[in-house]
């Protein structure tokens, strides 16, 4: 875990577990290495970036280790284009993807 960690460029283990990590084409192509390490640091560290108060506080809870739920989180690069963070509730999958792939 720890040399695909290295790979994504994580500073730190994460609070939940990411299971396998993708990127969908679209925002391999939209994003740069350093949005997606960027916004991966903070997503492992729970800080769930422009959620509105009740998508960060559902997050919250979705940690719970008792009744586990999807995690997502919204983030935007240095112009402004927004692109999303998705941890499956079972932590089997961690996506980033753009809006439009949903």
């Amino acid at each position: 875990m720890l040399n695909r960690l290295k790979v994504i460029g994580l500073t730190k283990p994460p609070k939940f577990a990411l299971g396998q990590t993708v990127i969908t084409v679209n925002a391999r192509h939209e994003l740069t290495d350093f949005d997606i390490t960027y916004a991966m640091n903070r997503f492992i560290d729970g800080d769930w970036g422009l959620c509105c108060e009740e998508d960060k506080q559902a997050n919250d809870e979705g940690l719970s280790k008792v009744n586990p739920d999807r995690l997502l989180a919204v983030y935007e690069t240095a112009n402004g284009t927004p692109f999303w963070i998705i941890t499956e509730y079972d932590r089997s999958v961690t996506t980033v993807l753009m809006p439009s792939d949903y």
